[in-house]
């Protein structure tokens, strides 16, 4: 896929930290972080940077950001505490490698070492304050953390359609919303028309992509998803598929793609990567 060589050779060299006596968290972090991945997040970084004007190699730092965030919450997700699941894309999850102690560790390893990384773009010092700012805000529990805990709590009871909709929101769409708002970002976008274009993207492919995840895990082959299905259902969990059918599930995935598409119209660049990312997210396998 485009970009995901250059994403992997950047988050190789922020990710070789010297810790002598103490190697076993480093090594936890880059085992989570190279244990394969879409890399979904990093590329709409470089691309909406791309599609506002910037260079993506400028932006390079940030696309690296959002990964380590992206994987410190999978490990987090992984725990016994929260889904207990053994597996991750085909591989132990980090901790049935390492030690619930050393994930844990390895997961806030992520979370601050993404910080000090968009700290290191050459970038206006103004554009970095407002990376930070929406790294932090999307991640936090006004985002991410948010959704996780109104999913948690969702659990005590039966969460009807616009509740389920709003944990996907924050659980899955906000870092989407902050991986497309950091390329804007590095290419210092301002303008809060294109912004709002930008979030209408992100905000559709990651409810899309949380769809089709759910589609997955009762239609999927576990070769390709490299981690077991059915899970949802051996948890009892409420998911768009239990809610609306497989169907009604197929239906809103492509409309919300649409959605994501047409809010492309408003940028001055080519967009027609994004737009065709955006289709073979919504028809993918694993």
């Amino acid at each position: 896929m485009k970009h995901v060589d250059a994403i992997n050779r950047a988050l190789s060299e922020y990710l070789t930290i010297p810790c002598e006596g103490q190697d076993i968290v480093p090594d936890a972090m880059r085992y989570s972080v190279e244990n394969g991945g879409k890399r979904v997040r990093p590329v709409l970084t470089l691309e909406f940077c791309q599609a506002c004007g910037g260079e993506a190699e400028a932006a390079l730092p940030f696309a690296c950001a959002i990964e380590m965030v992206h994987t410190y919450s999978l490990i987090h997700d992984d725990l016994p505490c929260m889904d207990d699941d053994d597996f991750r894309r085909g591989k132990p999850s980090c901790h049935k490698q390492f030690g619930e102690s050393y994930a844990l560790l390895a997961g806030d390893g992520l979370l601050t070492l993404a910080f000090e990384t968009l700290a290191s773009a050459q970038l206006p010092a103004v554009d970095i304050c407002r990376a930070v700012q929406t790294l932090a805000s999307c991640a936090g529990v006004r985002g991410m953390i948010g959704g996780q805990v109104l999913d948690l709590l969702s659990e005590e009871g039966t969460p009807d359609y616009a509740l389920l909709e709003k944990i996907d929101r924050l659980k899955t769409g906000a870092l989407m919303e902050a991986a497309v708002l950091l390329g804007c970002i590095a290419a210092g976008v301002t303008d809060e028309t294109l912004l709002n274009s930008a979030r209408t993207y992100a905000q559709s492919l990651g409810l899309a992509f949380q769809i089709v995840d759910d589609i997955l895990d009762v239609t999927g082959d576990v070769s390709q998803l490299g981690k077991p299905t059915g899970s949802d259902e051996k948890n009892q969990k409420v998911t768009f598929v239990r809610l609306l059918g497989l169907e009604q599930c197929r239906m809103l995935a492509d409309k919300l793609t649409d959605r994501a598409i047409r809010a492309l119209e408003d940028f001055p660049g080519d967009t027609a990567f994004l737009a065709s990312f955006a289709r073979e997210l919504s028809v993918r396998k694993s």
